[in-house]
């Protein structure tokens, strides 16, 4: 592509906004967010999708009519697909199954084609994502294999553009800087920056739990890799691309902190960031409290907030996975994922249409429904089969009432029911309603069960 015809919006790409964090307790110190989600693709990773394009370009291995391909966590893609099909390339991203639907989403709608693999097997397994990405580049003609965790213009990207961003914005007086650790891009890019211009600068490594990453840069031990919920940062191996010689410190963020801190980074400072922005935060200011004397220290808002707002910002969704805390009462009422009581039960009322009934199902990825007259009293439950079976001779029927077809003769547990009479309910295939003399509870299903026993594993 000759340098005219270059597509205007990469001229974006960069020169991002550093902002100082003026509402947390930052202890002795001055920490400022460098807003990489203000990127034209929402990412830090538009920098290296950008950087491993032209180096690709530049060398031959992508030429004209070309096929891209990467495994990525979401971001690396986006970058990829922003870059690449702007520049009329071919896209193919592998990417694991715990991805957030806004990131999946948003890469096909930017023509990218998305492969899904497995999230719960390791590196060397043949549905490992980067060993699946590997396949499909040399099974396609004329494919580069992006491979952001070996490219060298990876950290070249952030040598070149991030670091002397954030050095002058900063005035050239800066001590530390919190960074995670996914293809370690960023972090080895600082570093050989700043080991030029200010050797004493103190990396900071913001890990979630389950990572390798922390322990390895604290005594160079391998541990054995578990899970995390946080997307984009975290490892299971050590990329080659990586450089801790500058990591004097590690901090192991758990995925509840993580979510916790990048929802009240939006509550305080209006700043809507995602997961791994919140592991970031977290780190930042353990660092920044653990300070005896003033330091001014910079980390990121890796990626925009408005990737995770089916997760993170999700109140559904962050109880089912155990990282939002309710008050236990030590019974049925436990498993209820949406309490009446936390006005959290999706109802309609017995003179609704099962239109409006099928909605709320569809809007709240539900398949039955509390029927509830005024919004208290519950009189019967209905669920899809009763509005199949209501509408499938004729789909004018939708406009029907809810108390046509809904279930009324119903069949309670109480609070204080044993598990055996929940799992009996279930096994018939039936929705247990849990239910005494102060009124409805809400509805447990195998959903629920499910999600109980798994945050029971944790």
């Amino acid at each position: 592509m000759s340098k005219e015809s270059r597509p205007a919006v990469l001229g974006l790409i960069g020169n991002t906004p550093l902002v100082q964090v003026t509402r947390f307790d930052t202890g002795p110190c001055t920490l400022f967010l460098k807003l990489e989600s203000q990127n034209p693709g929402g990412s830090i990773k538009d920098r290296i999708g950008l950087a491993m394009i032209d180096a690709a370009e530049r060398d031959g291995r992508l030429t004209p009519g070309g096929t891209i391909v990467e495994a990525t966590a979401g971001n690396t893609g986006l970058g990829l697909a922003l870059v690449g099909r702007a520049k009329g390339y071919r896209v193919v991203l592998v990417v694991p199954d715990k991805m957030s639907t806004e990131k999946v989403l948003h890469l096909k709608a930017m023509g990218a084609e998305v492969h899904i693999t497995r999230s719960d097997v390791g590196k060397g397994h043949p549905e490992y994502y980067q060993d699946v990405a590997a396949r499909l580049a040399k099974d396609i003609p004329g494919a580069f294999f992006a491979d952001q965790f070996n490219n060298p213009a990876n950290p070249l990207a952030h040598e070149c553009s991030t670091a002397p961003e954030i050095w002058a914005q900063t005035e050239h007086d800066l001590d530390a800087i919190v960074v995670g650790v996914g293809s370690a891009g960023t972090l080895t890019g600082l570093t050989r920056f700043f080991k030029r211009v200010q050797p004493d600068l103190e990396m900071v490594l913001a890990d979630p739990v389950g990572s390798v990453m922390a322990q390895y840069s604290r005594d160079g031990s391998l541990p054995t890799p578990g899970s995390w919920a946080v997307e984009g940062i975290g490892e299971d191996f050590i990329p080659s691309i990586t450089d801790l010689s500058s990591v004097r410190h590690a901090y192991s963020i758990s995925d509840e902190e993580s979510f916790d801190h990048a929802r009240q980074l939006l509550r305080a400072e209006g700043i809507l960031g995602g997961s791994s922005t919140g592991t970031l935060l977290a780190a930042a200011l353990r660092y920044c409290r653990e300070q005896t004397e003033p330091k001014r220290v910079v980390s990121f808002v890796c990626d925009t907030g408005t990737r995770y707002l089916s997760k993170v910002y999700n109140d559904q969704w962050m109880t089912d996975q155990g990282l939002l805390q309710r008050k236990g009462y030590g019974d049925l009422r436990d498993l209820i994922a949406r309490r009446f009581e936390d006005g959290r039960v999706i109802s309609v009322g017995p003179d609704d249409t099962l239109l409006t009934a099928f909605q709320r199902m569809r809007l709240a990825d539900v398949s039955q429904l509390p029927v509830l007259v005024e919004g208290k009293q519950l009189v019967g439950v209905i669920d899809e089969s009763d509005i199949l079976l209501g509408v499938h001779e004729d789909a004018a029927r939708f406009s029907q009432s809810v108390s046509s077809v809904m279930t009324d003769k119903l069949q309670t547990l109480a609070p204080d029911a044993p598990l055996a009479e929940l799992e009996s309910v279930l096994s018939r295939g039936l929705v247990a309603i849990i239910a005494d003399a102060s009124g409805f509870h809400g509805l447990i299903t195998r959903v629920d069960m499910l999600n109980q026993l798994r945050r029971s594993l944790a």
